[in-house]
């Protein structure tokens, strides 16, 4: 009749199992005292961040109101706890209750207690913080409760720290810089701050604004799904263009570049007073379809007569759109592209301000506006490695904060990535395989008051490139 109030014998605690089926020989798996951690390369990561002084930095973004006599956890390693944490594949705040237990990950993040001896009873064997602790910290930046969440984060300098960083690290002859911008969907799942219908991704989600140069993150800004927020990208970029000609000076080179999404008057006015580039997807009306509708046919007959795969054809133009947000804007170069293949005919238009003497049609279409669409595998490895959209909090502006922690983490492992992995095959690699091949390695820990010992399998198959990591990183200059 059921197992209440029956205790049941049962030998899950065991400590050691044999499969004697495998093999000739018994298999014999033990359980022993000695630590394993699953997370070895945190300590690759860790270094380099001490020499780049990444969450160093970052966490002068905050200010700390606790009682400094009381912290057990200071906000360095509070935020190199959680920033770590996703970068290794631990996304979820439940994730740091197994987490807070492992010494290796502990000594990253600064702490000199790697085995959790001088804590409380209940925290004993364990040095790291658990949820609670880095859930407040999220919180906090809704300013709900001083009581409990006395961590601030200030925002503006959080919005600066990656336009800052962007900017400083870019070589001082540098001549042109390219900015690609885009927005993405993150879907939201109830009553959440912010949460409105966006009819193009038929949900209602947040669309966060990502500007990237390359693989460099520059902006990550969470914004709601029921406007383009146009105004807000003009301001956005201004802070960043003055930061870019603040350091390199007003000869610099800027483009931007972007989807039919951005190709809005207000930005293309910015571009214009700013002598700043563009280079936007367009798109196509009735007008610009009668333009392009003799170049079009050319392009069916030679598809017809060469019998080939597809065939394209470039066209220039001078164009603005007849609205009266217009008007005062000159007419801008337009390159259409007229395409026929076994699909059908699709035409496609780019707006920009680069003269014709610069680059002709199909360099400007194929060459520099195709090469936008590497951005959207830097917005993938955002979403899919180091999971941006875990946005689940009722408050905006915490969701936001979860945003930037995710670029920070993408940021490590990007610079990780591009300082130590040049010349390698792994350079091109993404986060996760990355995270795969160099972070989710494997070792034994054993620590002794002088020492922390970390040891990794012989059999480890890239230990000829961990090597090569190590040199590099100890040949890094700060």
């Amino acid at each position: 009749k059921g197992f209440a109030g029956t205790r049941v014998k049962t030998e899950c605690n065991q400590d050691r199992f044999e499969f004697p089926d495998l093999i000739s020989r018994k298999v014999v798996f033990e359980a022993n005292e000695q630590f394993v951690t699953a997370n070895a390369g945190s300590i690759l990561l860790a270094h380099m961040d001490r020499n780049q002084k990444i969450m160093e930095t970052f966490s002068e973004c905050f200010v700390d109101h606790r009682r400094g006599e009381l912290v057990e956890h200071s906000l360095e390693s509070l935020l190199r706890q959680r920033v770590y944490g996703i970068a290794m594949g631990y996304e979820d705040l439940n994730d740091h209750d197994r987490l807070r237990a492992d010494p290796l990950l502990a000594a990253c993040c600064g702490r000199n207690d790697v085995e959790g001896r001088n804590r409380s009873v209940e925290d004993e064997g364990k040095p790291l913080a658990g949820k609670s602790p880095l859930n407040r910290l999220e919180l906090s930046a809704q300013d709900l409760d001083t009581k409990y969440k006395k961590i601030r984060p200030k925002v503006d300098c959080l919005e600066s720290f990656f336009i800052e960083f962007f900017v400083d690290n870019l070589p001082k002859r540098t001549k042109e810089v390219v900015l690609d911008l885009d927005t993405t969907d993150d879907l939201i799942h109830g009553m959440q701050e912010g949460s409105f219908y966006h009819a193009y991704y038929d949900n209602y989600c947040y669309c966060p604004l990502y500007v990237f140069c390359g693989g460099m993150p520059v902006v990550s800004k969470l914004r709601t799904g029921e406007s383009e927020h146009i105004q807000d990208t003009v301001e956005i970029m201004g802070r960043v263009v003055k930061a870019l000609r603040k350091r390199l000076g007003r000869k610099l080179k800027i483009l931007l570049r972007a989807d039919s999404g951005f190709s809005r008057v207000e930005l293309i006015r910015f571009c214009r007073e700013e002598e700043v580039g563009f280079l936007f997807g367009f798109g196509g009306n009735k007008i610009l379809k009668r333009l392009t509708r003799e170049t079009m046919s050319q392009a069916q007959s030679m598809f017809e007569y060469n019998k080939s795969d597809k065939e394209k054809l470039y066209k220039e133009l001078k164009y603005k759109p007849q609205t009266s947000g217009w008007k005062e804007e000159p007419k801008y170069r337009v390159v259409a592209k007229c395409e026929v293949n076994e699909q059908g005919s699709n035409t496609r238009f780019v707006m920009t301000n680069l003269p014709v003497s610069r680059i002709e049609a199909r360099g400007l279409y194929e060459d520099i506006y195709c090469a936008r669409g590497d951005m959207e595998n830097r917005i993938k490895e955002q979403k899919l490695d180091l999971k941006s959209d875990r946005t689940s909090t009722h408050w905006m502006a915490s969701n936001q904060l979860r945003l930037w922690f995710s670029t920070l983490a993408y940021l490590l492992v990007h610079r990780f990535r591009s300082l130590i992995f040049q010349g390698t095959k792994w350079a091109k690699a993404t986060c996760a395989r990355i995270r795969l091949d160099f972070f989710k390695v494997a070792a034994t820990v054993k620590t002794s008051c002088r020492r922390v010992v970390v040891s990794i399998n012989a059999g480890y198959p890239y230990k000829e490139v961990w090597d090569l990591a190590l040199g590099r990183l100890l040949q890094l200059k700060t």
